[in-house]
């Protein structure tokens, strides 16, 4: 049986990676899948991408197309979830913010520098017309982090996924002045060179057996329930969630990498462009 180490973030997006793992399913293919919670994020997860302490990682499609031009040691080998990622636009619950508007000259926190917290805020301030390059960033590298950030005051906002950070809403401790939908859909699957060279039908075997669960993800009987057990959430934010949210079973087209590429370079967030084939591997 081949061992292949896979890290992820612990969010609803990868209950299909739970159920799978709890189910056995990468057993039956003779892969033993060691699954290992990163809180910290994309930033963290590319890190370990680099150094070789994981094989393979599930992670947001812009922090990982930016990390492989920065030269990651990897392939992006499939699409996970084909639906934009909303991320919500946080501040403390007691702040004097009001509008999104009021942020602009203020420090976000972010998880690291090349996280999703931490492009995204690119991505939100040019949708708002801000000047990027006067963009100030305090790091909190978890949510637990940014909580305390803002509830300091040594950070102003905080991007995070919009129903992960519900409860936290919820309890007032953030307030949320908006939303800010990634333009591409949201979750990759990544493989380090040297696996994918090595280990290709071990690869091939893992990618196809999370492809037969999130197929049919949505059609579980009792799902939200199980959902809002183990994340904490209320069901009606779980139901909401899940109907804006698809997975897909497919690669990331070159349309998806271009618009994403010309994304980062238009943000001055990459120092080159580079071909499709630098950054996604087609399993075959």
């Amino acid at each position: 049986m081949k061992t292949i180490k896979i890290v992820g973030v612990p969010e609803h997006f990868n209950m299909p990676w739970y159920q799978s793992i709890a189910d056995r399913d990468f057993e039956r293919v003779g892969v033993d899948l060691q699954w290992t919670d990163i809180p910290e994020g994309t930033g963290k997860m590319c890190q370990m991408l680099r150094s070789g302490e994981t094989d393979m990682a599930v992670v947001l499609t812009e922090g990982m197309v930016k990390d492989i031009l920065g030269g990651c040691p990897a392939k992006i080998v499939q699409l996970y979830v084909a639906t934009p990622l909303v991320w919500g636009i946080h501040v403390g619950g007691k702040s004097a913010f009001q509008e999104v508007s009021d942020l602009q000259h203020t420090t976000a926190a972010i998880s690291r520098f090349g996280s999703g917290s931490h492009l995204m805020a690119y991505v939100h301030a040019q949708q708002q017309g801000w000047d990027t390059a006067t963009l100030q960033f305090q790091i909190v590298h978890t949510l637990e982090g940014a909580v305390e950030a803002l509830q300091q005051g040594t950070a102003d906002y905080f991007m995070w996924e919009r129903f992960m950070t519900q409860p936290i809403v919820d309890s007032g401790i953030f307030r949320r002045l908006g939303v800010c939908p990634t333009p591409w859909p949201c979750f990759v699957i990544a493989v380090r060179d040297e696996v994918l060279a090595n280990e290709n039908e071990a690869v091939r075997s893992i990618v196809n057996t999370i492809n037969a669960k999130t197929q049919h993800f949505k059609e579980q009987t009792h799902l939200i329930a199980q959902l809002a057990q183990r994340f904490h959430q209320k069901e009606e934010a779980l139901e909401a969630w899940l109907s804006c949210t698809e997975w897909s079973q497919n690669p990331l087209s070159e349309k998806e990498f271009e618009l994403v590429q010309n994304h980062l370079w238009s943000l001055n967030l990459i120092d080159k462009k580079d071909t499709f084939a630098t950054v996604v591997n087609l399993l075959k």
